[in-house]
C-alpha cells in the first residue's frame, strides 16, 4: 500500500528508526513534513565551462578527462588526501578531496566527469577542493537546477533530495489546495501540488519564481488571516469604557510641550480607549522619541475614568526608571504610583500588592512579579507592556488576564524600530503608532568607525571624555573567553575589563556588567554608574534597553561587526541623553566590504527606521527578536524583506475574506479554518 502524506517518514524506503530520529531535529516527522521542508537555496549546475575560460571565485561545472589515476595519501589522524589532474581542450585543473577515499576508485586515468565547485587560481594554476563530483552522462548532481536544503548532522543534501524525490512520486498527487479558488485566480496563482514539485525540481528559474510566489503567498496569507481573526475579536471585545478628556487637560499637566508625533498618538489612545472597545496599540518610537510621555497620558485617563493600569518592563532596571519618570509625571495629578519587583523585600511587596487589590494605587510599575499568582487588581482597566519583543505572547496575555472580566486595554511600547513590513506580521493584532520625532534639544550621536589602527587614538579620547567629568560605555560580543572561537578571537567583557583595569586606565575605575550576574549585582554596579562612580562601564547588551545615564557621552562597541544594525542603533541611544555632546565609536577589523557598507550606513544616519529597514533587508527579522520569543508561526518561505508586494497582497485577500466570512463558518472556507488552527499550534494561547 503505498504510503500517506499523514505516514511517518519510516513509510519511505532507505529511512530507518535511526534517520527518522534525526530528522527529527529538522522537526520532519510525517511524509507531508518532508515535502513541506523547502530548499533555502539553488545552485545552477546547468553551464558547463571551459576549464580555462571559467570565473574564478566562483562555484562551477566543468567537466574533464582524468589524466592519471588518483592517489591517496595519509596526512594525519582523521585527515586523507585524495588527489588527481583532469584536463579539456582549454587546460587542466588540479583537484583535492578531504576525507573521501572512495573517490580514488572512480577517478580512473581515461574516466570523463562533470564536477561542480569553487574556482581558485594561483600562479596560473588552476584548482578546485572539495568539488561534487560524478561520472560524465549521470546527471543526479550536476546539469541541473540543484536545491540546497537547511540540514542537520547526519543527513546529506543528496539523502534529503532522494528522500524529497521518493516522497513526491508517491505521494504527490495528494497535496490538497485549501487556497480559495476565486483568490488563486485573482492573484494569478498556479496549483499548489505543482509549486511544491517545481519548488523541489524546478526546470528553469522563471518557473521556479512562479512557484515560489504561490507558497510565499499562500503561508502569509493563512498567517494574515490568523492574525486578522485575532484583530477582529480583540476589536469587538469590550472595553473598560473611559471618560471623554481631551488630551490637551493632560498636556496641560506637562512641565514640557508634546511634540506633534506624541499629540498624534495621545489623541488615538484616547479615542480608543473612551470608544467602548479594547484598545490594543503599539507605540512605536526611536530612542528618546517621547513614549513614556505618551504612556503617562493613558495612564492619566484611566486613572480620571476609575481604572487601575499596569505597566510591565522587561528589567528591574528599567522598571525602576519607570517608576522614577511616571511618578515625577503623575503624582501632581493625584496619581498614586507603586513598584513591584521580584527583588523587592517580602513586606514591601506585600505592602505593595495590599493597596492593589484595595485599589489605593492607580498605577503599578513592575517586572514579571506583576503576572506572579498573588498580585491581584480592584479594577485593571489598562496594561502596557516596555519592549514588547522581550516578553512572550503568554506573558502579555497573563497580564491582561489580571483584570478579570474588564477587558482592560492594551498599549505596547517598543523603542526598536521595525520595518512597517515586519510590524505587519509580528504585530497584525494590534494597530501601530509611530513616534517618528524626537523633542526639541535631543542631540545627535556623531558616529564613526575606526579599525585596530586607531586604537590608540581612541584610548585617548576616553580619556579625555573622563578628564571632563563624563563617563563612557565599552560594549563587547561576548562575556568571557570561553565563547569566543580561536579562529575568529574577538573581546570578552570579562577580560577586557580587566585588561582596561590593570593595564590601559588604572588610575580610572572601571566596572562590569554582564547577562550572567546576579540581579542584584547588576542592579549595585549600575546603580553606581548612574552615580558616577564608575568612569568606564565594560558590558554586553544588557545594557541594550536600560536605565538613562545623562552624564555618559561616548559608546564605544568592539567588534561591532557582530551586531546587526537595529542592535547598535538600540546601543547608541544609550548615549546623548544629557546636556554633553556624545558620540559613538564602532570598532571593526573586518576587511569585508559588504559588513564595512553595513556600518558605515549606520555612521550616515540616526533614523532608527532606515536603519531597521537595512537590517531586515540584510539580515532578516533574526536580528529583531533574537530568540523568537515573539510566539509567531515560523515562515517556511516568504522572506520579509524581500516579498513586501506579495505580503500586501495576501493581507488584502486575508481581510477580504473575514470581512465576508469572520469566523470561517462556510463549508468552503472550513478547510482555511483548521489550516490556520494547525499553523498556530506552535503557540495556542495567541487566539486567547
Amino acid at each position: 500500500m503505498p504510503p500517506t502524506l499523514s505516514d511517518p517518514v519510516q513509510a519511505l524506503p532507505g529511512i530507518g528508526p535511526a534517520k527518522a530520529q534525526t530528522l527529527e531535529k529538522l522537526r520532519i516527522a510525517t511524509v507531508g513534513d518532508l515535502l513541506e521542508w523547502y530548499p533555502r537555496d539553488y545552485e545552477d549546475r546547468r553551464r558547463i565551462w571551459p576549464i580555462r575560460k571559467a570565473p574564478v571565485g566562483e562555484a562551477v561545472c566543468v567537466q574533464g578527462i582524468v589524466a592519471r589515476d588518483a592517489s591517496t595519501s595519509y596526512i594525519r589522524k582523521g585527515m586523507h588526501l585524495t588527489r588527481t589532474v583532469v584536463f579539456d581542450d582549454s587546460g587542466s585543473l588540479t583537484l583535492t578531496f578531504f576525507n573521501q577515499t572512495f573517490l580514488a576508485r572512480q577517478l580512473r586515468t581515461g574516466a570523463s566527469v562533470v564536477l561542480y565547485g569553487r574556482m581558485e587560481e594561483s600562479n596560473g594554476r588552476r584548482s578546485m577542493s572539495n568539488p561534487v563530483c560524478e561520472p560524465e552522462g549521470r546527471g543526479e548532481i550536476t546539469g541541473r537546477i540543484v536545491p540546497v536544503y537547511p540540514l542537520t548532522q547526519g543527513i546529506s543534501s543528496r539523502q534529503l533530495s532522494r528522500w524529497i524525490g521518493v516522497a513526491l512520486e508517491a505521494c504527490g498527487d495528494q497535496l490538497t489546495d485549501d487556497l480559495p479558488e476565486q483568490v488563486r485566480l485573482a492573484h494569478q496563482l498556479p496549483p499548489r501540488g505543482w509549486a511544491v514539485r517545481t519548488l523541489h525540481a524546478p526546470e528553469d528559474f522563471d518557473r521556479l519564481a512562479l512557484a515560489r510566489r504561490r507558497l510565499v503567498f499562500e503561508e502569509l496569507f493563512y498567517l494574515t488571516v490568523g492574525l486578522a481573526r485575532l484583530h477582529a475579536r480583540r476589536q469587538a471585545g469590550e472595553g473598560c469604557r473611559c471618560a471623554h478628556h481631551p488630551p490637551e487637560d493632560y498636556c496641560a499637566l506637562l512641565p514640557f510641550s508634546l511634540t506633534g508625533a506624541q499629540r498624534r498618538t495621545l489623541g488615538e489612545c484616547f479615542e480608543d480607549m473612551a470608544s467602548g472597545r479594547r484598545m490594543n496599540r503599539l507605540i512605536q518610537g526611536d530612542v528618546g522619541s517621547g513614549k513614556t510621555a505618551v504612556a503617562a497620558g493613558a495612564v492619566w485617563l484611566a486613572a480620571k475614568s476609575g481604572w487601575q493600569a499596569a505597566l510591565m518592563a522587561p528589567t528591574e532596571l528599567l522598571a525602576a526608571q519607570h517608576y522614577r519618570t511616571l511618578s515625577d509625571l503623575l503624582s501632581p495629578a493625584g496619581i498614586r504610583v507603586g513598584l513591584l519587583t521580584g527583588s523587592m523585600r517580602a513586606k514591601e511587596k506585600r505592602d505593595v500588592r495590599e493597596r492593589l487589590a484595595l485599589g489605593m494605587l492607580d498605577l503599578v510599575v513592575g517586572t514579571h512579579a506583576l503576572i506572579s499568582e498573588g498580585t491581584a487588581f480592584a479594577r485593571l482597566g489598562l496594561v502596557i507592556t516596555d519592549e514588547q519583543h522581550r516578553f512572550g505572547v503568554n506573558q502579555r496575555s497573563a497580564l491582561v488576564g489580571k483584570g478579570d472580566q474588564n477587558h482592560p486595554h492594551v498599549l505596547v511600547m517598543s523603542a526598536t524600530p521595525i520595518p512597517r513590513t515586519l510590524a505587519l506580521i509580528i504585530y497584525g493584532d494590534l494597530d501601530v503608532s509611530i513616534i517618528d520625532e524626537l523633542p526639541p534639544g535631543r542631540q545627535r550621536v556623531d558616529t564613526f568607525l575606526i579599525g585596530e589602527d586607531k586604537r590608540a587614538r581612541m584610548q585617548g579620547f576616553i580619556r579625555t571624555q573622563v578628564s571632563q567629568g563624563h563617563q563612557v560605555y565599552i560594549v563587547c560580543p561576548a562575556v568571557e573567553e570561553s565563547e569566543v572561537p580561536e579562529a575568529a578571537p574577538i573581546h570578552n567583557a570579562t577580560e577586557y575589563a580587566r585588561e582596561l583595569q590593570t593595564t590601559v586606565f588604572p588610575d580610572l575605575r572601571v566596572g562590569l556588567i554582564h547577562g550572567r550576574m546576579k540581579g542584584s549585582d547588576k542592579e549595585t554596579t549600575m546603580a553606581r554608574f548612574v552615580a558616577g562612580e564608575i568612569d568606564i562601564l565594560v558590558s554586553t547588551t544588557v545594557i541594550e534597553v536600560g536605565v538613562d545615564v545623562p552624564n555618559a557621552t561616548l559608546m564605544v562597541v568592539e567588534d561591532a561587526d557582530r551586531f546587526g544594525l537595529s542592535q547598535l542603533h538600540q546601543l547608541r541611544g544609550r548615549v546623548g541623553r544629557g546636556s554633553g555632546k556624545s558620540y559613538c565609536i564602532l570598532v571593526s577589523s573586518t576587511r569585508g566590504e559588504e559588513t564595512r557598507e553595513r556600518l558605515r550606513a549606520l555612521c550616515a544616519t540616526t533614523d532608527g527606521f532606515k536603519i531597521a529597514e537595512k537590517d531586515l533587508e540584510l539580515r532578516g527579522p533574526g536580528d529583531f527578536f533574537g530568540s523568537r520569543q515573539h510566539g509567531l508561526p515560523q515562515l517556511r518561505v516568504a522572506d520579509l524583506a524581500g516579498d513586501t508586494r506579495v505580503l500586501y497582497e495576501a493581507r488584502s485577500a486575508a481581510e477580504a475574506l473575514i470581512a465576508a466570512d469572520p469566523e470561517l463558518d462556510e463549508p468552503k472556507h472550513r478547510p482555511i479554518r483548521e489550516r490556520v488552527q494547525r499553523l498556530f499550534t506552535e503557540n495556542p494561547d495567541i487566539f486567547n
